[in-house]
């Protein structure tokens, strides 16, 4: 099993360099197959999220040539199947966005029921009702989601809870549906605007992706493209937690900073000074860090993935800090890890109370999910001593070149395979 090694206590400095967006790749690579002519999509993450639904896209008759490392052309002419149960795609959340992309080209699709982390309940039931507005019958049997319409009509979808993969799949659904569809109470996430751009670019019709109300007039065909994914928000978000929490100073590239906002508010909150240009943010830790409150909101508000890698930041920050998680209900299992590290937080509920230390301690600590893990990465940095990281694969998900990209910051971080490995790290650190 993979780990990760970590000496903490050095401050980063320096530049990174963002990639793509793993949520919006997702979406845009599923929406790739809603044409027959090729598209090329740039930008694309090398993670194992995107690699896993190229790989069940392929399964199916997806012809998928990678141009390079982050570049794709994807032709979907011949699809021979529409059945996907591959064991690889159940174990990501965003399975289910073939079924919105096949059930709006073909009218029909059978999909495994998605995994993913386990932070918790994510319903399928606004996706369904979403399905069903538009003419399809949709069940679930021998853990198959199974879609099919005879034909796809426009309808009024009131989404009852703000849900991204609804928002998603239910837009992908309606591009190619007769007539017109509305979407309310619309996820306004930038991954669903970066999909809403990628299939105009191919001919939709799609009007008010970033608002709650979204407008689709319906085509009957869409064309090929060519596409680039916007920078990725939680990977961005995720360096300039690291240079707070180690006393750094680093400039994160290619990003949007709009998209930062909510992150750059709580970070100038707690003490760090904020430097947006055109495409970059640079954060400087250079003062003790103070506490602060946190809700985690659907967009442009706090993200839910940016939750656990901000406790980190107040788990040493003076005073006592409040984080309420109200988009997931599962996500503070981290924290008996942290503790282990020398944090003191108490969880009730939804709502994690932290008094802030002075330090933490390195342990031996395991990565319970793909954001937990990066944030124990961070606490590791930041921490006196070794850290030790269990299966890395979460933080693989949706993190390229992590240990690389922190290397070249000036972390001590190295991916060990055996205890002889792992030794051999401790004295090269020592």
């Amino acid at each position: 099993m993979e780990q990760y090694a970590i000496k903490g206590g050095n401050p980063l400095v320096g530049e990174v360099e963002v990639g793509g967006a793993k949520n919006a790749a997702l979406a845009v690579l599923a929406a790739a197959i809603m044409t027959d002519e090729t598209v090329i999509i740039e930008n694309v993450p090398d993670v194992r999220d995107t690699n896993v639904l190229i790989q069940a896209m392929e399964s199916i008759g997806v012809i998928v040539n990678r141009i390079d490392r982050h570049t794709v052309k994807i032709n979907a002419s011949h699809i021979h199947n529409l059945v996907i149960e591959d064991d690889f795609i159940k174990k990501i959340r965003a399975s289910y966005y073939l079924l919105g992309a096949l059930l709006g080209k073909y009218k029909k699709a059978e999909v495994a029921l998605p995994g993913g982390c386990n932070i918790g309940l994510r319903p399928i039931d606004q996706h369904i009702k979403g399905f069903r507005a538009l003419g399809a019958d949709v069940r679930i049997e021998h853990g198959l989601i199974i879609t099919d319409a005879e034909n796809l009509h426009g309808s009024h979808v009131y989404l009852d809870v703000v849900s991204v993969g609804a928002t998603i799949n239910v837009m992908m659904a309606a591009v190619m549906a007769e007539g017109k569809t509305t979407i309310e109470n619309a996820a306004k996430e930038p991954h669903v605007v970066d999909l809403a751009n990628f299939l105009n670019s191919m001919g939709a019709d799609v009007k008010g992706a970033g608002t709650d109300v979204i407008r689709i007039r319906g085509v009957s065909k869409l064309h090929g493209s060519e596409y680039t994914i916007i920078p990725d928000q939680i990977e961005a978000g995720t360096f300039m937690l690291a240079a707070a929490v180690t006393k750094g100073d680093v400039t994160v590239k290619n990003v949007i900073p709009k998209h930062l906002e909510s992150i750059s508010a709580k970070l100038l909150e707690i003490g760090c000074e904020v430097e947006e240009s055109d495409d970059a943010v640079r954060v400087v830790s250079a003062k003790a860090l103070t506490h602060t409150h946190v809700k985690t909101l659907p967009y442009p508000g706090f993200p839910t993935d940016m939750q656990p890698q901000i406790v980190v930041a107040l788990g040493l920050s003076a005073g006592t800090s409040i984080v309420t998680e109200s988009i997931f209900e599962n996500r503070f299992k981290y924290v008996d890890e942290l503790t282990r590290m020398g944090a003191s937080i108490k969880v009730e509920g939804n709502t994690a109370i932290i008094d802030g230390v002075e330090r933490y301690t390195g342990a031996s600590i395991t990565a319970p999910d793909l954001r937990a893990g990066a944030s124990l990465v961070l606490a590791g940095l930041a921490a006196e001593g070794i850290t030790v990281i269990d299966d890395i694969r979460f933080i693989e998900r949706g993190y390229e070149d992590f240990h690389l990209k922190l290397k070249g910051l000036g972390a001590q971080i190295d991916i060990v395979n055996t205890e002889r490995e792992l030794q051999k790290f401790k004295l090269k650190v020592s």
